[in-house]
């Protein structure tokens, strides 16, 4: 075995509280090195009564490591253990001072969990868990209000600029929440709503005004009270690292420098506040000078804008925030962040926009989620042909393993957004695949976001040319790929298994972009079979039963003398389920 391989602490995301009664552990090998690996778990203060050997399964692997992972629940709340790892006779013990040939007398230099605090753990809404959220920038969804169009407002689906208006409201959506319905999602995020002179709105002028462009606080407060009447939650865009620069505390800056009563609001480098060589002289989103950063660490700015996340959730009752560029607002802020937010609505679900590895905000004092862009990232590249089963099999272990259960199970998994490119012109424009990503999508752990108009097929580059209008012509809509996306949703919203059941890589191939997955849970067990690939295929494995349905029909998909053998066309895909009720 390599021991410079095995790796374990007892915290963060290798030793976790789940649940007031479970602690899950997870320990690193080498890679395909060893043949098992047992915890071996008791009570330091009642050890042989309570001492308790765990078969912990493998429950992922990338291009380097297996990751083990086992389900304690221990008779007192508190754990000791150690694990015993085997590759042929050879076993050897993993300890927290190191590794063992032999196994000390317990509980010597043992891993200890000393308690499962119910004030330390790490909940999350259970209602993300069952989310399906849709993306909707207001300005580009459905126009309601033409009399409260911004000047020189632009013929409805024009071509997007940087700058231009199209005259998107509230009360567009508030029209169209029946579509929502029927579509079948339930939970929308909105980017920005607050007054801004930006179409995008992430440069915000006042933080508890709604634009007069978008409609009124009572209007958005109308529109929350119908989205929760047909079940659907509402999250706002929460932009607490800069603001604009026509915020009028910046403006008392730009007005009396030094001598300004709100210089320290701000990260002043020097004054006056100016832009030189295209460097402003105080910090900035980006170099963006329009859009100065919070000094979120000065206890002015950190009152004034919890204050304003205390708002929106008591006062117009939404359901969550979005953070935007979280990863910079210092962590002080962000723990008495979701200290006021979750005081207001425990329930209250809080995603923050980190583009790469977020443990840091995910151990239950800061964020319940992420945008997960690395998933994005890992599945457009295995679906447009960019590396083979295995590959991807291994990247997608790997990034269930960066994060505790919990967080894995309510993680904010999208293909597109407004920062990125369409979907569907991410996959050239061929809707096999992008519904070979969607079918992932839905099917995999975490919660499922659609951006405004992926499902009827609408396309786009980079910003601005994804923040398209709208299309509400039915014969300009696709209207297959919106029957797809909708039998996708009923599916995941129908079986627990596809939400919150256990995934795990059936069969991956390095010669090939063939992959089969399963979900399951204790009532049903999924097999999802994905030929990622230009020609037919006939992918096989065993099935010991057959009791097996398509799940999108219904119909039985009976194996051949244990053998389950589905021949796919290509970028085709099947689903298959049974009930184990």
């Amino acid at each position: 075995m390599l021991l410079e391989a095995l790796y374990h602490v007892p915290r963060d995301k290798w030793a976790y509280a789940y649940d007031t009664e479970t602690i899950h552990l997870r320990v690193r090998t080498k890679r395909n090195d060893v043949d098992c690996v047992v915890a071996l778990t008791g009570d330091k203060y009642d050890w042989d009564p309570t001492y308790y050997e765990i078969m912990m399964e493998k429950a992922a692997s990338d291009d380097m490591f297996d990751y083990w992972e086992a389900a304690v629940r221990p008779k007192y709340k508190r754990l000791c253990y150690t694990f015993r790892i085997s590759a042929g006779s050879e076993n050897i013990y993993l300890l927290d001072n190191g590794v063992h040939q032999e196994c000390p007398q317990p509980p010597n230099h043992y891993y200890e969990f000393p308690y499962i605090h119910s004030i330390d753990l790490f909940t999350v809404p259970d209602w993300a868990k069952d989310a399906v959220f849709y993306q909707i920038m207001t300005e580009r969804f459905a126009k309601g209000d033409p009399t409260i169009d911004p000047e020189g407002t632009e013929e409805w689906g024009g071509i997007p600029k940087l700058d231009n208006f199209f005259g998107g409201d509230l009360l567009g959506v508030l029209n169209h929440l029946d579509d929502l319905q029927e579509l079948g999602i339930n939970a929308i995020y909105f980017t920005p709503l607050f007054l801004s002179p930006s179409n995008h709105k992430y440069d915000i002028v006042d933080y508890k005004k709604v634009d007069p462009h978008f409609g009124s606080n009572q209007l958005l407060k109308q529109l929350v009270a119908e989205c929760h009447k047909k079940g659907i939650r509402v999250m706002l865009d929460a932009v607490f690292n800069h603001c604009s620069d026509k915020f009028p505390p910046f403006q008392d800056v730009l007005e009396k420098g030094e001598y300004s009563v709100y210089k320290d609001w701000f990260h002043m480098n020097s004054f006056p506040a100016e832009i030189i060589d295209g460097i402003p002289t105080y910090d900035t989103f980006g170099f963006f000078g329009n859009m100065p950063k919070f000094n979120t660490a000065n206890p002015e700015v950190k009152s004034y804008l919890l204050e304003v996340a205390e708002y929106w959730i008591k006062e117009i009752k939404v359901d969550g925030w979005r953070l935007d560029v979280a990863n910079e607002v210092d962590h002080h802020f962000w723990r008495d962040f979701r200290k006021v937010v979750k005081n207001a609505n425990p329930e209250a679900y809080i995603v923050g926009e980190v583009w790469s590895d977020s443990l840091t905000w995910l151990l239950g004092d800061q964020f319940d989620s992420v945008m997960n862009y690395p998933f994005s990232g890992t599945v457009l590249e295995f679906f447009n042909g960019g590396m083979n089963g295995v590959t991807f099999g291994h990247r997608i272990g790997a990034l269930l393993m960066r994060y505790p259960q919990q967080t894995n199970e309510v993680v904010f998994n999208l293909l597109g957004s407004h920062d990125t490119p369409r979907l569907l012109t991410c996959v050239g424009e061929d809707k096999r695949r992008l519904k070979l990503a969607v079918v992932f999508l839905f099917t995999f752990m975490g919660t499922p976001c659609i951006y405004y108009g992926d499902e009827i097929g609408l396309s786009g580059n980079q910003d601005p040319d994804c923040r398209k209008c709208m299309e509400w012509e039915e014969e300009k809509q696709d209207r297959e790929l919106y029957n797809f996306y909708r039998g996708m949703i009923a599916l995941r919203k129908k079986n627990k298994a596809l939400r919150e059941g256990r995934f795990r890589i059936l069969q991956a191939h390095e010669s090939n972009s063939c992959i089969v997955y399963e979900r399951a849970d204790t009532v049903s067990h999924f097999t999802i079979w994905m030929n990622n690939g230009s020609e037919p295929r006939t992918l096989s494995h065993p099935m010991e039963t057959d009791d097996w349905l398509d799940a999108m029909t219904g119909h039985p998909v009976v194996p051949q003398d244990g053998m389950m053998n589905i021949s796919l066309d290509p970028y085709g895909y099947q689903i298959l389920c049974r009930s184990l009720e």
